[in-house]
């Protein structure tokens, strides 16, 4: 039976580290790839066309939008950003597991849209310490950092249902969970759904 790769979509809050998890993730194991987005913004200084994003004009962006091109897109400061859905699908078909990190409302619309998609929500082991790792950064203020706890607040209310979450206090430990869990995922029924109709025709035909 051919393998077929998965959907798995990363949220978490603001410093719980999600973004260094998965370039972890996809440097450790062979089997991923991180989503590429389009963007109608344009490249800064040292981006690279199809590396940190597809730049397109707002005409073709929104020509996606019409032909149902993307998995899911918003618009951010008068840009567009979405994920294509031609090259999600292109890798899950060479049995690649794709990695998208999108924030938790387009997580759940992206469950309804593909069900058979993984979310996994990336946590740290304790309030005290993500409040530790975003005062770490040096980059932000005191007020920027009161709202990133604030709207952690928020996104703490849909975070049970979500699949699985990862708890982010050693990331090699965290990066073989979430490999492991990912793995368990390609065996449950519901992503196995040829193989079990097959295997009951071949059953109806001994009968």
């Amino acid at each position: 039976m051919k393998r077929k790769g998965i959907l798995i979509v990363v949220s978490g809050f603001s410093g719980a580290g999600k973004g260094t998890l998965m370039k972890q993730l996809v440097r450790t194991y062979e089997n991923y790839a991180l989503s590429v987005s389009m963007t109608t913004r344009s490249p800064r200084p040292g981006e690279e066309e199809g590396k940190e994003y597809f730049f397109v004009s707002r005409e073709e962006f929104e020509k996606k939008i019409e032909q149902d091109g993307l998995v899911e897109y918003a618009l951010y400061c008068d840009n567009y950003y979405g994920t294509p859905r031609e090259y999600v699908e292109r890798q899950l078909e060479k049995g690649r597991d794709v990695i998208l990190e999108i924030e938790i409302q387009g997580a759940l619309k992206i469950k309804k849209k593909f069900p058979s998609a993984v979310l996994m929500f990336v946590m740290p082991p304790s309030i005290g310490e993500l409040k530790k790792r975003l005062e770490g950064r040096g980059t932000e203020s005191p007020e920027v950092i009161s709202k990133r706890l604030k709207r952690a607040a928020e996104e703490a209310e849909g975070i049970e249902q979500y699949d699985y979450i990862v708890i982010n206090d050693k990331l090699e430990e965290c990066v073989l969970k979430m490999h492991t869990l990912i793995l368990a995922a390609h065996d449950a029924p519901v992503r196995n759904k040829e193989f079990i109709e097959n295997m009951k025709k071949e059953l109806e035909a001994l009968c």
